[in-house]
C-alpha cells in the first residue's frame, strides 16, 4: 500500500481510541487489584498460601468460561458482551471493596469474588480480538496488536507499585479504583460506532454453544497454521511461568536479597514493554519466519546464558534484552491469526488459543520445581533447553509455518466452513498451504 493511501493513524479512529483508553484503564485497574488481593489476604490471616488461592480461583474462573465465552462471541452482540461483562466485573469488585473496609473479611468470599471475576474475563476475552478486528482496518491489526501489548505490559509494571501505595492509603481503596476502571472499559465499547458483529447468517441452522465450540475446536485441529500457533502458545506459557519462578531462584541463589528479586523482575516486565513498542516496526521490516526463529533463538540461549552468568545484574540485563528481541513474536503471530480467521470463527479461534495458553500454565511452577529438585537452580534453568531447542529447530522446519513466508496484508482468509453435526464435515487442509495466494490469485 502506497503511503498516498495509508489508513489514518489509529489515534484518529475514534472507536479505537476510545476502545483503547477503556481497556488500558481496566489493564491499569486490573494490575492494581491484583497486587492488592493477596496483600489483603496477607493482612487479615497472615497465611501466604491462603493469599495463593486468591490468584488460582481467578485463574480458574478463565479457564471455565474461556471456550464459551468464545462461543458467544460469535453468536450474540459482542458490543453487549463488552458493555454488560465490565459493568458485571465492576459489580464484583464494588463488594470486594465493601469487603475490605471491614476487620476481617471473609476469605470465603474473596476467593468466591475472584473465581466469579475469572468466569467474566473469560467471557469478556472471548469478544475483544474479534471486536478489535471490526475496529482496526487489517492493514493495522500488527500496530494495534503491539499498542495492546505495550498496555499491558505498562499496566504490568505500574499497577503492583500503584496497587502497594493505594493499598497503604486505605486497603479498600485499590479494590474500588478497579472498580471504576470496569466502568471505563464498558464505556469504551458502548460508544463504539461501527457494527462488531458477529454477522449471523439467518437462513443458517440453530447449534448450541456446545456445538459451536466443538467447531471451534474442529476448525483449529484440521488448519496446520492456527493449530500450531496454539500448540505453541501452550508449550510456551508453560516455560515462561518455569522461568519466572526459576528467575527468582536463581537471583536468590546469586545471593540478591528480596529488593534484587523485585528489581529484576521489574526488568522482565520493563523489557517486554520496550520490545512491545518496536514490535510494529520490526514486523514490518523483518521476514515474518526469521522473526519467529530469531526470538526464540535468541530467548533459548538466553536461559542457557542467564543460569551461567555470575551476577545479579548480568541476569537481569539478560532477561531484559530477551523480552526485548521475544514480545514482537506475539504481535506477528497475532496479526496472522487475525488476518486468516474468518470474522465468524475469530471468536472462537482466539478463545481455544487462550485456554490451551492458561491450561498449562499450571504445569509450569512443578516444572521449575522438579528441575531445581533434580538439577539444582542453576541446572533447573538449563533444563528449559530440554524443552526450548526442540521448539526452536520445529519452528525452523515446520510445513504448518510456510504461510509466515508470505506479509500478512497477502494472505486469503481461510474458509469459514459450513455448519454441520460431524468433525468430518470441515476437511483436513491437504492442499496448498492455507491463507497463501496461488499462482491464479496473483
Amino acid at each position: 500500500m502506497s503511503e498516498s493511501t495509508s489508513p489514518p493513524s489509529l489515534w484518529r479512529n475514534g472507536d479505537y481510541v476510545g476502545w483503547w483508553t477503556g481497556n488500558t484503564l481496566s489493564a491499569l485497574g486490573t494490575g492494581v487489584s491484583a497486587i492488592a488481593f493477596p496483600l489483603l489476604v496477607l493482612a487479615s490471616t497472615g497465611s501466604v498460601s491462603k493469599a495463593g488461592l486468591i490468584g488460582s480461583a481467578n485463574l480458574l474462573g478463565v479457564l471455565v468460561t474461556a471456550l464459551w465465552g468464545g462461543a458467544l462471541a460469535d453468536r450474540v452482540s459482542r458490543r453487549a458482551i463488552l458493555v454488560a461483562g465490565p459493568l458485571a466485573q465492576g459489580a464484583v469488585l464494588a463488594a470486594v471493596t465493601v469487603l475490605a473496609r471491614t476487620d476481617h473479611p471473609s476469605l470465603a468470599l474473596l476467593i468466591a469474588a475472584s473465581l466469579l471475576s475469572g468466569l467474566l474475563s473469560g467471557v469478556v476475552l472471548g469478544a475483544g480480538t474479534p471486536a478489535l478486528a471490526r475496529i482496526v482496518p487489517k492493514e493495522q491489526l500488527a500496530t494495534a496488536n503491539g499498542q495492546a501489548m505495550s498496555r499491558d505490559m505498562l499496566a504490568q509494571l505500574l499497577g503492583a507499585p500503584l496497587g502497594g501505595l493505594l493499598f497503604g492509603v486505605a486497603r479498600w481503596l485499590p479494590f474500588g479504583a478497579d472498580a471504576l476502571s470496569f466502568v471505563f472499559a464498558a464505556l469504551g465499547a458502548l460508544n463504539i460506532r461501527r457494527p462488531l458483529g458477529p454477522d449471523r447468517d439467518a437462513m443458517a441452522p440453530r447449534t448450541s454453544v456446545f456445538t459451536d465450540i466443538a467447531a471451534g475446536i474442529r476448525f483449529v485441529r484440521v488448519q496446520p497454521f492456527v493449530r500450531f500457533v496454539v500448540v505453541m502458545a501452550s508449550v510456551m506459557n508453560m516455560v515462561a511461568q518455569a522461568f519466572l519462578l526459576l528467575l527468582i531462584a536463581l537471583v536468590a541463589h546469586r545471593g540478591g536479597g528480596s529488593a534484587a528479586v523485585g528489581l529484576v523482575s521489574a526488568t522482565t516486565v520493563a523489557g517486554g514493554f520496550v520490545g512491545s513498542l518496536f514490535a510494529p516496526a520490526v514486523a514490518r521490516h523483518f521476514p515474518p519466519r526469521l522473526l519467529l526463529c530469531g526470538a526464540v533463538w535468541v530467548f533459548t540461549v538466553g536461559l542457557a546464558v542467564t543460569a551461567l552468568v555470575p551476577q545479579v545484574w548480568e541476569i537481569g540485563l539478560v532477561v531484559c534484552l530477551a523480552q526485548v528481541a521475544t514480545v514482537p513474536v506475539n504481535v506477528v503471530l497475532m496479526t496472522y491469526l487475525m488476518r486468516l480467521v474468518p470474522d465468524g470463527m475469530l471468536g472462537r479461534v482466539a478463545a481455544v488459543n487462550r485456554f490451551g495458553a492458561y491450561a498449562l500454565e499450571w504445569c509450569g511452577p512443578l516444572l521449575a520445581g522438579l528441575f531445581v529438585a533434580v538439577f539444582g537452580v542453576p541446572g533447573g534453568m538449563l533444563a528449559l533447553l530440554i524443552i526450548m531447542v526442540p521448539m526452536a529447530v520445529a519452528l525452523m522446519v515446520a510445513p504448518a509455518l510456510n504461510v509466515l513466508s508470505t506479509p500478512a496484508e497477502e494472505v486469503t482468509e481461510l474458509p469459514l466452513p459450513a455448519p454441520a453435526t460431524s468433525p468430518e464435515a470441515i476437511p483436513e487442509q491437504t492442499g496448498p498451504e492455507p491463507g497463501v495466494p496461488s499462482a491464479a490469485q496473483g
